[in-house]
C-alpha cells in the first residue's frame, strides 16, 4: 500500500498519474510501461507509449505491477456479519449498529481491491444511506449499488430484513416503495435459501405471476431485478418472467442438483447475468457435507454454462458465513480461473462484464478515458498468476489513494 506520507502528497494534486510496468483493460492486457492520468475522480489519459511524463505530472511508479480497474463485487450483504450465524438477531438491530458494522465491512472490501460493491440486501434501506455518504465524499468507501431489503415471502428467506410481501398486489407495492426510497436494483427472492429456516432453498417462493409483476414494475421505473434462485422451478419461472439476473443458480432440488439446459438456453438467448457466488475462502468448514457435494456439482455446471455462453459473473455474497468473509472476491476470481475460464475472462467477471451486470458499464470495469479512476495495482502479471490479486500494492477510488 501507499505510504502515508506519498499519499497525502499525491492526493494534494488534482492531476496526477500512475503507472506500472503493463495494464489490464478490463478486456486485455497491455504492456509498455502505461501511465494513467487521473483528474479529479475520473480518468484524463491513457499513455502507452512508455514516453516519459511532462516534468510538472506528478507520477506514482508502482514498478514491476499491474494496474486493473477497481474490483467489482456485485453480490455482497454489508449488514451480514460473516461469523455471526444467527442473521435473524438484526430484526430489533438499532441502525447505529448495523451501520457501524456495514462501515467495517466496505473499508475490508476496499482492502482487497473491491471498489465497486452492489449490495443485495440489507434492512432499513442502511445501504443507500451508506451509498450516499461515500457519493458525496463525506466518507471514503466503495462505491454501493443498492437493493434494500429483498422482497420476499412472508416467513420466507432473509424475512428479518423487513421485505416480506404476499400476492401480485403486494409484490407490486413492494417494489413501488422500494423505487421511491431510491433503490439501484430490485431483489426478489424466487426461492427458499440456506440460511433461514421454513423454506428449503429447492423451493419456489413466488409463482411465475408473482415473479413478473415485479419485473413488470420494476422496469417501467427503469430498474433491474434480480432473484436469488437456487431450486430449478423458481429459475425457470423467474427467467420467464424476464428478469435481468440470477443469483446463485443452483438448480437445486429436495435430492441434490439436476441442471435444466433449457432453462440455461434461455438464459444465454435472453443475455441474463448469472451471479455465481464462488468466492469462498479456501480452509474452514462452509457447509454441511451433503450441501459441500452440491456446491460442487453446481461449479460444474457453471463450467458448462460458461461454455454454452452464459454470462457469469464472478460475486461472493460476501457475509453469509465463516467463508465468506467481507474482501473474499478475489479468491472466486481464482476459482473461475478452474473451471474452465482463461485468466483474461476470470478477471473480466470481475470487472468489465460485472460493471455491465450492476448497469455501470459506462463508467466501472475499465481503464479508459473517461471513466472512474477505481484503480488497483497488484505486483506481477495476474494474467499469468492470478494470485498475485492477493499481493495490492496500491488502491485508488475515485482519484483518491486509499491507505488500508
Amino acid at each position: 500500500m501507499i505510504a502515508n506520507g506519498e499519499q497525502q502528497h499525491i492526493q494534494g494534486q488534482r492531476i496526477w498519474a500512475v503507472r506500472a510496468a503493463r495494464l489490464f483493460d478490463g478486456y486485455a492486457l497491455r504492456v509498455g510501461r502505461p501511465l494513467v492520468v487521473i483528474e479529479g475522480s475520473r480518468i484524463a489519459g491513457v499513455d502507452m507509449t512508455g514516453a516519459p511524463p511532462s516534468a510538472d505530472l506528478r507520477v506514482l511508479d508502482l514498478g514491476d505491477a499491474t494496474l486493473l480497474p477497481g474490483l467489482i463485487d456485485s453480490h455482497v450483504h454489508l449488514a451480514f456479519d460473516p461469523d455471526d450465524r444467527s442473521k435473524q438477531t438484526m430484526a430489533d438491530e438499532d441502525d447505529h449498529t448495523t451501520l457501524t458494522r456495514m462501515r467495517f465491512h466496505a473499508e475490508q472490501q476496499l482492502r482487497a481491491g473491491v471498489t465497486t460493491v452492489r449490495d443485495l440486501g440489507d434492512r432499513r434501506f442502511l445501504a443507500l444511506s451508506l451509498r450516499d455518504r461515500y457519493t458525496a465524499g463525506m466518507e471514503m468507501g466503495p462505491e454501493v449499488v443498492a437493493a434494500g431489503p429483498p422482497i420476499t415471502r412472508t416467513g420466507g428467506h432473509c424475512w428479518y430484513l423487513g421485505g416480506e410481501a404476499d400476492g401480485i398486489a403486494a409484490v407490486e407495492a413492494a417494489v413501488g416503495q422500494h423505487v421511491a426510497r431510491g433503490v439501484d436494483v430490485v431483489k426478489v427472492m424466487a426461492t427458499g435459501g440456506v440460511t433461514t429456516p421454513g423454506w428449503g432453498p429447492h423451493q419456489s417462493q413466488y409463482t411465475r405471476d408473482e415473479l413478473a409483476a415485479v419485473t413488470r414494475i420494476a422496469h417501467a421505473h427503469g430498474r433491474p431485478v434480480t432473484a436469488h434462485a437456487h431450486g430449478r422451478q423458481g429459475m425457470a419461472d423467474a427467467v420467464a418472467a424476464g428478469v435481468d439476473g440470477l443469483e446463485h443458480a443452483s438448480f437445486f432440488t429436495e435430492g441434490g442438483v439436476e441442471p435444466d439446459w433449457k432453462t440455461v438456453g434461455a438464459v444465454v438467448e435472453a443475455g441474463i447475468f448469472v451471479g455465481a457466488t464462488e468466492a469462498w475462502l479456501p480452509t474452514g468448514s462452509m457447509v454441511a457435507p451433503h450441501m459441500a457435494e452440491r456446491v460442487e456439482q453446481r461449479s460444474a455446471n457453471f463450467a458448462r454454462m460458461h461454455r454454452e455462453g452464459a454470462r457469469l459473473v464472478c460475486c461472493s455474497d460476501a457475509g453469509a458465513g465463516p467463508r465468506k468473509p467481507h474482501g473474499v472476491l478475489p479468491y472466486g476470481i481464482l476459482h473461475f480461473g478452474s473451471l474452465g475460464l482463461t485468466n483474461t475472462e476470470a478477471l473480466a467477471s470481475a470487472t468489465s462484464l460485472a460493471a455491465q451486470a450492476c448497469g455501470l458499464a459506462d463508467r466501472k470495469g475499465r481503464i479508459a478515458v473517461g471513466y472512474d479512476a477505481d484503480l488497483i495495482a497488484v505486483a506481477g502479471n495476474p494474467l499469468q498468476h492470478l494470485e498475485t490479486l492477493f499481493d495490492i500494492r496500491a488502491v485508488i477510488r475515485a482519484g483518491r489513494t486509499f491507505q488500508g
